[in-house]
């Protein structure tokens, strides 16, 4: 097997790997939850008795174990169970759910990546000057206050204050046109590119920085070459594998890591969705909501590992 395709290999079955090790996690993490899932539903006037056919017809009697092995069996058929609350199957509730939250995370991503790789770029031609200082000074400044906070301020000026757009996206619906839920969406999305932007800049401007002390990019400035063309032709496509890897992580966060945004902004994604349930101790759901969030995140790690394998060029052209 060829070297790259060695390495690829290796990667995705550690990702299965980590898949497995994390379902275990969080299958331990239910149980440890305080609180009784019976008691939750039934409510504190029921009786021992109820409590206790309740509990036998849940399986919560069963050993840890085998209830562990029955839950993995039907996620791997596409079971994610029902749940306990509302007697909803959770997989089309959800999948509905991690639709929203894709929605969001792609408008952020759209605008955030394109303009973090932009104003890398920049920061790297006018390095050290002016342009490059306010960048970084404005990106981490973004990057230092508290997500909630940011958006806290966001919805008190821009919603309530200039009334521009919406304060929260509680008008979100997904039967509405696109321009309806641009719209709904426009703030919580301000907020997660503030949020990311910072990070992928940085890393932006480190990772060209770093390929300029290279020899051959010493030989096309004697070339004659302008300063951003040698950036952008020479620079930058040899640095896509660290820019493609902060990315990722950053794009795993906006789909991962937007729980707090959801529930500030009442927008009916996967992260609401999980704290509602989590309130309720519904125990099928949360064991859901975090497999499919770390399902997510280990997929976007991997791919940026793949990437990062692919584009380099010594295991393309091993000698």
């Amino acid at each position: 097997m060829a070297p790259i395709l060695k390495l690829i290999a290796q990667r995705v079955a550690l990702g299965l790997l980590l898949l497995f090790m994390v379902s275990v996690l969080i299958f331990i993490g239910t149980l440890i939850l305080p609180g009784d899932v019976a008691q939750s539903i039934l409510g504190q006037s029921a009786t021992p008795e109820a409590l206790a056919n309740l509990r036998r017809d849940l399986g919560l009697n069963d050993p840890p174990v085998q209830r562990y092995f029955a839950w993995l069996g039907g996620v791997l058929q596409g079971d994610l169970g029902t749940a306990l609350t509302s007697g909803q199957d959770i997989a089309s509730v959800m999948w509905a759910r991690l639709g929203n939250t894709l929605f969001l995370a792609f408008w952020a991503a759209a605008i955030s990546v394109p303009l973090a790789i932009f104003l890398g770029l920049l920061a790297v031609r006018y390095r050290d000057r002016w342009p490059d200082k306010l960048i970084s000074g404005v990106t981490l400044a973004s990057i230092s206050v508290p997500e909630f906070l940011i958006a806290y301020v966001l919805m008190f000026f821009i919603g309530v204050k200039l009334r521009w757009l919406n304060p929260t996206a509680i008008g979100f619906r997904p039967d509405a046109d696109v321009f309806t839920k641009l719209e709904a969406i426009a703030l919580p999305v301000a907020v997660l590119t503030l949020v990311v932007l910072a990070h992928m800049m940085r890393m932006t401007r480190a990772a060209i920085l770093n390929v300029m002390q290279s020899a051959y990019i010493e030989t096309a400035e004697l070339k004659g070459l302008t300063l951003f063309s040698v950036i952008w032709r020479h620079a930058f496509p040899n640095s896509i594998a660290p820019v493609v890897n902060v990315v990722m992580l950053n794009l795993a966060y906006l789909v991962v890591g937007v729980v707090v945004i959801e529930v500030v902004f009442v927008y009916p994604g996967m992260g609401q969705y999980l704290v509602d349930h989590v309130s309720k101790r519904d125990v099928p759901v949360v064991q859901a909501c975090g497999l499919v969030f770390a399902a997510v995140y280990i997929g976007l790690n991997l791919i940026a590992d793949i990437v990062s394998i692919v584009s380099n060029p010594r295991l393309r052209h091993p000698k």
